[in-house]
């Protein structure tokens, strides 16, 4: 290690980020022996252990997540000050890593991702899919996309993608088992395939509208999935009913695959966000991913 720490407190946070010595070390260009070498000679300068490690997965002890928090603010300084630099060149260049829900990340960022590299040759773009909420600064992220009500209070915030509506299908197959609820309430009486939250661990309730006042159903059924494309693959398959992203399942109620019901109670809502930290100059980077996202969306 040399004799200045950075270099080797910037492959910690990385080795944490990833939790892998293996995804550390191909994103810093260095071999996972030589990148555990230098978080090694980290903790021995240090005094303390920084991670656990186990054949299976690397993760923070509480002496390296206390570090870990303290360093996460330092070390998004030093980039932005790296993006201010870029910032005088012609073209944008530089890695951006965006942190963003698997929904948003199928219906924005996929579709888009293609002609934003194209037009932009120079830059590196990494997409992190993940549905917890994640601390962009700590983890290292430039910016997130998430659901409007989702996002912190200390962030700059701008739509993307214009309104959604959470609607509910089924498949003409489970239609012809059981009546179309009118109601919500009626919800009761059906298999609804359920979500689980990562993270939190929380299933998901089933918003609703009336009268212009949003309440939440419990709804009840035997499947539930952590993954809204496998329970959707359910759905067409005609084991229960879903509330889904409409254009996640607009193809499907072009062709007849899916039915609609309870239109009269998912009206729009807000919809996405792209959100970073407030910052006086945005990275040249970040700017321009965040001008082509909404001219697109």
């Amino acid at each position: 290690m040399a004799s200045h720490p950075l270099p080797a407190v910037i492959a910690f946070a990385r080795v944490a980020h990833h939790e892998s010595f293996t995804r550390a070390a191909a994103e810093l260009e260095l071999s996972p022996s030589a990148l555990s070498q230098t978080v090694r000679t980290l903790e021995a300068k240090l005094g303390v252990r920084l991670l656990n490690r186990t054949t299976r997965r690397v993760g923070l002890t509480e002496h390296g997540a206390r570090f870990l928090e303290q360093i996460g603010p330092g070390l998004a300084q030093i980039e932005a000050a790296f993006d201010d630099l870029n910032a005088v060149r012609d073209r944008p260049t530089g890695r951006l890593r965006i942190n963003t829900g698997r929904v948003a990340a199928r219906l924005l960022v996929e579709p888009n991702l293609p002609a934003f590299l194209a037009r932009y040759p120079e830059m590196q773009v990494e997409v992190f899919a993940d549905d917890t909420l994640a601390d962009l600064v700590a983890g290292g992220f430039d910016a997130g996309i998430r659901l409007g009500e989702c996002l912190a209070k200390d962030m700059i915030a701008l739509p993307l993608g214009g309104p959604q509506r959470q609607i509910v299908v089924g498949s003409p197959a489970y239609f012809e088992q059981r009546p179309c609820p009118r109601t919500p309430e009626e919800l009761v009486d059906h298999e609804c395939l359920r979500h689980r939250l990562p993270g939190s661990g929380r299933l998901m309730a089933w918003e609703f509208t009336r009268d212009g006042r949003d309440y939440e159903v419990d709804v009840a059924g035997r499947l539930i999935f952590n993954d809204r494309s496998l329970a959707l693959n359910m759905v067409r398959a005609g084991c229960g009913l879903m509330q889904s992203f409409e254009p996640m399942v607009a193809e499907d109620l072009r062709s007849g695959g899916l039915v609609q019901v309870l239109d009269a109670y998912t009206p729009a809502f807000p919809g996405f966000h792209i959100y970073y930290p407030a910052r006086k100059q945005l990275p040249t980077k970040l700017r321009v991913f965040v001008d082509f996202m909404r001219e697109h969306c």
